[in-house]
């Protein structure tokens, strides 16, 4: 450990974006060459610190880079996944950092609690339980800041002093979509109250748990020329500005392919704004999600075939021989990566991919399969839509030799 005047100094940053001491002990709000003491009292040293532009950072744990400046934090996660390829016996580039604005995440997993006073909803403080409200939230778009003190009138009904109640909260074409988890047991007067809270506050759909309580109007999100109203709590990019950028890359990916498979596809992300110049096959486990797509694709103008099918591609990945009646794939994955399809993807004969990931460990393994079977990696775009984070998704072109 260094230690100047009984302090110890900070050398870099976790994979959570905390400082980390010589010792490897974590420094929160710390960036390397600063100095914390036995209290945790950080001595800034470095001048990338910048004020957090939110006031309740350092109580809620919604983010943990907000003491640094933008170029820092871009260049911190370019240096971790380069890092990270490099130990997979891959040389990279970054082309970019696509940082996503403030006020932008149209999605968003709250939690609300009754208190003594009424209740609470918002995020966990930073390592706890505890619910913290943040009415001044810096992340999330307007619509969802304004629907909090609503949700809290209906936690004071439906919350208990010993349990959380969940609310994942989507913002929609036609309003927010919300979806309650936790909450006390569903009677036919709670259901009504429900469907009336929804008017009242001019909701899309509201779901209760995996119960239906009502659909005002289609809760439709644009994925290229089609509007696609997703399963409740299906996965959606957090940013709009995040999934332009990431489509962007998977256009320049696949190029002029015309017949082009979307592994892991979920409601059509990527293969709807590929429909408009190429014949797409989307295959996703999540058959909600497929059917969601589907109709999208059919009420849709403008765009190519596309034809869907439900498979597990971790358990069934689409063989070499499946694979070769297109020119490439797209590969986005949940967060443990994609290894039994990319090995199919390896031996297969399939000139171009796009892959997709949340993940710099697993796309770098994925990645090095792809490297070994004879795949050149073009420069790594990151889509940083998490802002303040230490999350980093990204996408790459792979082109075989």
């Amino acid at each position: 450990m260094s230690v100047l005047d009984g302090a110890a100094r900070v050398v870099d940053l976790g994979s959570d974006g905390l400082g980390r001491t010589e010792a490897g002990e974590p420094a929160p709000f710390a960036l390397p060459g600063d100095l914390v003491d036995h209290d945790g009292r950080v001595t800034r040293n470095n001048p990338a610190h910048v004020a957090a532009p939110c006031g309740h950072y350092g109580i809620c744990g919604g983010c943990a880079m907000q003491h640094a400046s933008n170029g820092f934090v871009a260049d911190w996660k370019a240096q971790r996944v380069l890092e990270t390829l490099r130990a997979n016996g891959i040389e990279g580039e970054v082309a970019e950092v696509a940082t996503s604005p403030p006020g932008t995440r149209r999605r968003a997993k709250l939690s609300g609690r009754r208190t003594k006073k009424g209740a609470l909803v918002g995020f966990h403080q930073r390592r706890t339980h505890t619910v913290v409200a943040v009415p001044d939230c810096q992340v999330v778009v307007p619509g969802i800041a304004a629907l909090v003190p609503a949700l809290e009138g209906l936690t004071r009904q439906i919350g208990s002093r010993k349990g959380e109640v969940g609310y994942t909260v989507t913002m929609t074409a036609n309003g927010a979509d919300v979806l309650i988890e936790g909450g006390k047991e569903l009677t036919a007067p709670l259901r009504l109250a429900l469907s009336g809270f929804a008017a009242t506050h001019g909701l899309a759909r509201l779901t209760w748990e995996d119960e239906p309580i009502v659909t005002r109007m289609p809760p439709v999100q644009r994925l290229g020329r089609a509007d696609v109203a997703p399963p409740p709590g299906a996965f959606l990019q957090a940013t709009a500005e995040g999934e332009a950028a990431l489509v962007a890359g998977v256009r320049a990916a696949v190029g002029d392919a015309k017949r082009i498979v979307d592994l892991f596809a979920g409601c059509g992300t990527f293969t709807l704004p590929l429909a408009e110049r190429a014949e797409v096959h989307a295959v996703e486990y999540g058959a909600p999600m497929l059917r969601a797509l589907d109709h999208g694709w059919r009420h849709a103008k403008g765009l190519k075939k596309v034809t869907t099918e439900t498979r597990d591609l971790f358990r069934e990945p689409l063989l070499a021989e499946d694979l070769a009646r297109f020119d490439a794939a797209v590969v986005d994955p949940p967060r443990k990566g994609a290894r039994a399809q990319v090995a199919e993807i390896a031996s297969s004969k399939l000139p171009r991919v796009a892959m997709v990931s949340c993940q710099p460990a697993s796309f770098a393994a994925d990645a090095r399969l792809l490297h070994l079977a004879g795949f050149a990696m073009g420069p790594v775009t990151l889509v940083d839509q998490f802002r303040w984070s230490p999350h980093i998704e990204l996408v790459a072109a792979f082109t075989r030799l």
